[in-house]
């Protein structure tokens, strides 16, 4: 063969077994050069994958290589900052780039040929323009706070070197305005913006409120798109192509939408920064919002992260002047923050049968605003009828026998289901222990709130949103129309109904039980709590001031707690100041660097010895590995859970040990043979 007919070597990054240990890319012959990004598909073993022709210098091959099986030529090569941003990543999460990339690129991409990817193409191309040419619509005002953050937004944005912006606003106090101002600045300048938010239910309302904003500077088709889970692959697939050719200008998401294809990334935002669902919890454990921080630096460009509650890992960045924290104390519309009172719960009479979620004073309270045409929302944050059937003869309750947990009883569908395993049964008609047909619910659930709610208040129109009661498709969306209209009430639900909506017609919230969290063994479930509440009271009184003052209701037995003082104040600085002391003195992030190595088998014994022998691959004075324990669950569909958790004061030294200790872990595996599964959790959010 001529010199100038030898093919080409690439390196391809495939998505290959953990097992196999082959985590780097791997080398192919190509018949052509082939640009770093560019995507292919490759043999390995018996399939044929999906990869991507990764940066870098291959190896001179000596052996014959298997060659690349087809090329997607059509499709423009992925940028050099997205390789950078997997490599990343991959490295810091200890995941192989392959597993990654196959991970974040859209499904479908696995399934087409280069041919049906290019009539997807060309299909994309044909899309029509849009008819009638959008009016601008008319932009609030900004106060004073709002016109300072953007100001200082764009001050960053000429910046050689921007640094992180922490928008640390009231509940209310405009926050989505400034996002769409800077927003509006960088598209102006040519640029593509990337907005991330935490939940799917808040994407068609962003969506929609951006639509709005942009369609007459973005009338275009796929101008504005958005990426998340709900989307139908073809959707998805759409949406990623129209952002990876720079036809979108603005893509809204959830947390996977971090790591969309935007060839003229000029703005990046995060809002409810501090929402754990940022955080993936299986596969490659990323922190979608940090990945945001770490791309913007890449790229020097803004990320601006919004929050009523910022995470305390982010204050501290403010606090230590890594981040610029730009501060809006007063709501936008005008109206007051909510008056906080804590309802103590010992001040009841201890009379039989006295209900501890629906007390009388609550009850009253909500009577008063319904009288007046006012809606109220109640929070509380446990879905189903009540947590558990319970047998008073025998003591059996309702547990599930696939997991170390409590099957919920739904009363609606008359089934016990377990929310670990999904295993679900129909409600026995008479105890499965001893016979006795007397077995009750105990505690409480939002089906349960939501039935004694309508049954108190009679002629209320009650409605519950939570994750049961929006399963279907287009369910959540009617039911939020109908509080924005009015023909709601008393509104109930869990966490779901307090993250960012815009409920301009709320004066009362009332949060039902929510102390447990105060005594978790996990550190951070005071600081998750004290957002969920400050965020919950935050849907009331958002809308003009009424002629009576909008109210949060907490009703607690431990009134006097640190955590609800600084609430009734809303007084975050205080809290965070508290709780970062309590870590500083505690060693805890983010004042030390924290990893869980997670073990799965058939017996706790087995997922134990592998914890056990994997710590004793750990010599190093720097870092410390606690002995294994059980998961908070311990047992999942008959899967034994168990985790390990390793602490080091440098975030590098933590880096460092685990990547030299991912190759010993894959050997040990094949060793422990019981072990299902493991995986490495780096910036573990619960413990």
């Amino acid at each position: 063969m001529a010199e100038s007919q030898l093919p080409e070597t690439v390196r391809v990054a495939v998505d290959a077994p953990q097992h196999s240990g082959l985590t780097a890319p791997l080398d192919y012959a190509s018949e052509q050069a082939l640009a770093p990004g560019s995507l292919v598909r490759v043999p390995l073993g018996r399939r044929e994958l999906l990869g991507v022709v990764w940066p870098g210098e291959a190896a001179a091959p000596d052996v014959a290589l298997r060659p690349v099986a087809a090329v997607f030529d059509a499709l423009p090569p992925l940028g050099q900052d997205w390789c950078r941003l997997l490599e990343f990543a991959a490295g810091y999460y200890q995941r192989s780039v392959g597993e990654l990339s196959s991970a974040v690129l859209p499904p479908q991409l696995r399934e087409l040929s280069p041919d049906q990817l290019a009539a997807r193409l060309r299909k994309l191309e044909r899309k029509a323009a849009k008819s009638a040419a959008p009016t601008e619509p008319a932009r609030p005002v900004l106060n004073g706070e709002q016109a300072e953050a953007v100001a200082r937004i764009e001050a960053q944005r000429a910046s050689a070197v921007p640094k992180p912006l922490l928008l640390f606003g009231v509940t209310g106090s405009g926050k989505t305005e400034v996002y769409l101002r800077a927003a509006e600045a960088a598209l102006a300048a040519g640029r593509q913006v990337l907005v991330l938010v935490p939940e799917i239910n808040l994407t068609p309302q962003l969506e929609a409120r951006f639509t709005e904003r942009f369609a007459a500077l973005l009338p275009e088709p796929l101008a504005i798109v958005s990426l998340h889970s709900a989307l139908t692959p073809a959707q998805r697939l759409q949406n990623w192509l129209a952002a990876h050719l720079g036809r979108a200008r603005l893509v809204l998401g959830t947390r996977l939408a971090v790591f969309a294809s935007l060839p003229d990334l000029g703005l990046i935002v995060v809002d409810e920064e501090h929402d754990p669902s940022y955080k993936q919890q299986d596969g490659a454990r990323y922190s979608a919002r940090d990945l945001a921080v770490w791309r913007a630096h890449d790229l020097k460009v803004p990320v601006v992260l919004g929050s009523a509650t910022p995470s305390l890992e982010s204050w501290q960045h403010a606090e230590s002047g890594r981040y610029e924290r730009l501060t809006m104390k007063l709501r936008a519309a005008g109206g007051d923050l909510p008056r906080v009172r804590l309802f103590d719960m010992k001040s009841l009479a201890a009379t039989p049968g006295v209900t501890t979620a629906l007390t009388a004073p609550l009850l009253g309270a909500l009577r008063e605003r319904l009288d007046r045409g006012e809606q109220s929302l109640v929070f509380l944050n446990r879905r189903g009828y009540a947590p558990v059937l319970h047998c008073g003869e025998c003591q059996w309750k309702s547990d599930c026998p696939h997991c170390s947990a409590w099957r919920v009883f739904h009363k609606r569908d008359r089934t016990l289901r377990c929310h670990h395993c999904g295993f679900t049964e129909r409600v026995p008609s008479a105890c499965p222990n001893c016979g006795n047909h007397d077995i009750a619910p105990i505690g409480r659930g939002t089906e349960r709130l939501e039935e004694q709610l309508a049954e108190a208040l009679p002629g209320a129109r009650v409605l519950r949103i939570d994750a049961d009661s929006t399963r279907r498709k287009g369910e959540l969306e009617a039911q939020l129309k109908a509080v924005h209209d009015g023909d709601v009430d008393i509104l109930v639900g869990t966490q779901m109904i307090t993250k960012g909506h815009d409920f301009q017609r709320i004066r009362f919230v009332a949060a039902v039980n929510p102390d447990g969290a105060l005594f978790s063994s996990d550190f951070r479930a005071p600081e998750r709590l004290f957002a969920l509440l400050m965020q919950a009271g935050g849907r009331a009184g958002r809308g003009a001031s009424g002629e009576h003052p909008a109210e949060m209701w907490v009703q607690t037995w431990h009134r006097d707690h640190a955590l609800y003082q600084a609430l009734a104040r809303h007084d975050y600085v205080r809290f965070a100041t508290d709780q970062l002391a309590e870590r500083r003195s505690a060693s805890l992030p983010p004042f030390s660097h924290l990893a869980l190595l997670r073990a799965e088998a058939r017996t706790a014994e087995a997922a134990q010895a592998f914890l056990a022998a994997a710590a004793e691959l750990v010599q190093d004075a720097e870092v410390l590995v606690y002995p294994p324990v059980p998961h908070a669950v311990a047992r999942v569909a008959d899967v034994e859970r168990m985790q390990m958790l390793v602490e080091a004061g440098q975030r590098a030294r933590l880096q460092a040990r685990l990547r030299a200790w991912m190759p010993a872990l894959i050997a040990l595996k094949k060793e422990h043979k019981a072990v299902l599964r493991w995986a490495v959790d780096v910036d573990p959010l619960a413990i």
